[in-house]
């Protein structure tokens, strides 16, 4: 597949059928919660909320704090496991997610931000941009430190096999409480909609919305010459990217909730994973970008981000 193609101006961003017909896909079967024999049940749920969380810490502090920003350090057998997580929420492979999301970086709220709001439109930030051929393709010279690995480049490359295990092992999950705990009221086919359809519906859109509203809607606490802004309510729905602001103004840090009021659910994830031995060297925000963070942003103050 070819390299992500970032020179790209708007009259070029366009929806391609084939690349958005799965996307569409997966929240078409949503629908089948309404079809007879599937319906709704508390186990059903309960996988749809468990699979949500999970795959939501696999994303927010594996795919971005590691992988992207390298903010904290771990074993290569626990790396490859959340790599494998993280691509079971269909958001491709790990590789190719931080790869984009480097170059976000860069390039935040400029020309060549693919997916700024300010720019774009809320919707082709939110959803447009992952619909389009041309960043379909991985920029492997933007992560060379990761694509050394094999075993990366192979979950990146087949990065549909994670989700598929999953979505089976939900089928399975449900036929044998099925068979053995039909008092339960769960089917094979109502756990595998509810946890691995509507879950991974939710999970794309929780996420997205840092792409979209977290450049629109909340708090600048920090000067970063582009428009991210900090959002308690996204941050709790996606266990902390919400603290968006902070992270452009110092994406060296794992935690991403500053001060302790700011809650940061994956870090605190990170933190007990710490204390098991599992990671290490968890990075932090340095005092003086703490102390900056408790003044007042000035309206004059200079644009740039630290």
């Amino acid at each position: 597949m070819l390299a992500p193609d970032y020179s790209a101006r708007p009259k070029e961003m366009k929806y391609e059928f084939w690349s958005s017909l799965p996307f569409a896909l997966v929240h078409v079967a949503c629908l089948a919660v309404f079809l007879p024999g599937v319906g709704v049940s508390w186990p059903a749920v309960a996988l749809c909320v468990a699979l949500y969380v999970i795959r939501m810490h696999a994303i927010t502090g594996w795919y971005h704090r590691y992988f992207s920003h390298r903010s904290f350090k771990t074993s290569r057998a626990v790396q490859f496991l959340f790599a494998f997580i993280g691509a079971t929420a269909v958001q491709k492979g790990a590789l190719w997610w931080a790869a984009h999301h480097r170059h976000h970086h860069r390039h935040s709220d400029q020309d060549e931000d693919i997916h700024s709001p300010g720019l774009h439109g809320i919707w082709w930030a939110h959803v447009g941009w992952i619909c389009c051929e041309k960043w379909k393709g991985t920029d492997y010279d933007a992560i060379r430190d990761f694509a050394k690995y094999p075993e990366l480049r192979f979950l990146n490359k087949n990065y549909l096999v994670p989700p598929l295990l999953l979505a089976l092992v939900c089928y399975l999950l449900g036929y044998w409480m099925e068979v053995s705990y039909p008092a339960l009221g769960a089917t094979a086919w109502q756990m595998t909609i509810w946890g691995f359809f509507i879950s991974t519906t939710v999970l794309y859109h929780a996420t997205f919305c840092i792409n979209s509203f977290c450049h629109i809607i909340g708090r600048k606490r920090y000067p970063t010459g582009d428009q991210s802004r900090n959002s308690l309510l996204l941050a709790l729905i996606t266990l902390g990217e919400g603290w968006h602001n902070n992270h452009h103004y110092y994406p060296g840090s794992e935690r991403q909730g500053f001060y302790w009021y700011e809650i940061d659910i994956s870090h605190m994830i990170l933190k007990t994973m710490s204390k098991l031995g599992l990671v290490w060297d968890l990075a932090v925000p340095p005092a003086h970008v703490l102390e900056k963070g408790r003044q007042p942003l000035s309206a004059e103050a200079p644009q740039q981000a630290a």
